[in-house]
């Protein structure tokens, strides 16, 4: 099977199975995003404060600076004025029970092949030891290396690893408070430190711990590091794989921090958010992704479906039972997204302390049992 770019689909990852995505971090200490409305809803019914409503709780930090959100008057309700940085002693002391063969264990009992681990998302913070400092908040990493935990304990176990990291959007370079996709897209930062920063720390993700799955989030702040950046990752890893979100336009980006040029480019996408989707061009792919519905399941190449079990991927206490897929509708998403030659990414969002709910265990432990026949 012929990827998006041309390249060959790696055999391992050409036949369809089941993999798990983990967001996991500091958002699991507030632990909360707005409840009822997938993503994919909100784009069209209320596409202008989409990225305020979604509940999406790793984007606690973005939607508790948008003057009016429910998340930022439940803050002040419950913390006041404390910043969201100030979570981290808590996520780092809560996180010490992190039990990386648990987490390994539970995977291969779900049936899955694989894994991504989110080890940096929107909010800068690394989940592992970076030797690459951040100049805006210097120290912003674990000493635990829970990457390098969590790679050891899954190929142990025969299951490929993978890994997640936020290239596109960082809040510690550039915290413009986030409301819809201008907003995200102004919002990327294409200063040369963080240019410096991100494929330094991409390449230092690559040497360590040889990803089988590199799987870059939003896009990339500039489009000079990409074929270098991946042309790196193959001869690292040379049956590994990314996703398509590498889109890198720094004068796009930078065009849009232009209150005018935002409000055209929102009109725009809010018009097309009524119309059919379409499929565009990814030149660095080597699948598609779909997110929650987001997204076109290609003709011809290799894709993924990636969802929570919830409605969104960081773990949520405003969620409530019913907000999360039953044993039954995950077997029957498995069931549709392999017989159209996809891959399904299924997330977990544990606790601070590493334990995964069981409202997310149990469909999943379905999953496995089904799989195993």
């Amino acid at each position: 099977m012929i990827g998006p770019n041309g390249r060959q689909c790696p055999e391992w990852f050409a036949k369809p199975q089941l993999g798990i995505f983990i967001h996991w971090g500091m958002f699991a200490i507030p632990a909360w995003a707005p409840r009822g409305r997938a993503i994919h809803e909100l784009y069209g019914e209320d596409y202008y404060r989409s990225a305020v409503m979604t509940p999406y709780s790793e984007w606690y930090d973005n939607a508790a600076r948008v003057d009016g959100s429910e998340t930022q008057l439940r803050h002040k309700k419950l913390y006041g004025d404390k910043p969201y940085k100030d979570f981290f002693p808590e996520f780092d002391a809560a996180s010490q029970k992190f039990d990386a063969n648990a987490w390994a264990d539970f995977f291969v009992e779900c049936g899955a092949t694989h894994c991504v681990f989110v080890t940096k998302h929107h909010d800068g913070l690394c989940l592992w030891p970076t030797e690459v400092e951040n100049p805006h908040r210097p120290g912003w990493h674990t000493e635990r290396d829970f990457v390098g935990e969590l790679a050891d304990a899954v190929r142990a176990r025969g299951l490929r690893f993978g890994l997640y990291y936020s290239g596109g959007l960082d809040w510690t370079f550039r915290d413009t408070p986030i409301a819809n996709m201008g907003d995200m897209f102004a919002a990327v930062p294409t200063e040369q430190d963080y240019r410096d920063y991100a494929l330094a720390q991409a390449k230092e993700l690559i040497d360590r711990y040889k990803p089988s799955i590199f799987w870059n989030d939003i896009c990339w702040p500039n489009g000079e590091d990409v074929p270098a950046l991946l042309d790196y990752y193959y001869k690292a890893v040379p049956d590994g794989v990314t996703n398509d979100r590498w889109f890198a336009s720094e004068d796009f980006f930078n065009s849009l921090r232009d209150e005018g040029s935002r409000k055209s480019f929102n009109d725009l996408m809010k018009a097309r958010s009524a119309e059919p989707q379409e499929e565009h061009p990814a030149p660095y792919a080597d699948y598609r992704c779909v997110e929650f519905g987001l997204g076109v399941v290609p003709k011809e190449h290799k894709w993924e479906a990636c969802r929570g079990l919830g409605l969104g991927f960081g773990y949520n206490s405003a969620e409530i039972p019913e907000d999360y897929m039953t044993s039954e509708d995950v077997i029957a998403l498995y069931k549709d997204v392999t017989s159209k030659r996809g891959n399904l990414l299924i997330n977990i969002g544990p606790l601070a302390d590493g334990t995964i709910p069981d409202l997310q265990k149990t469909p999943l432990r379905a999953l496995g049992q089904y799989l195993k026949g």
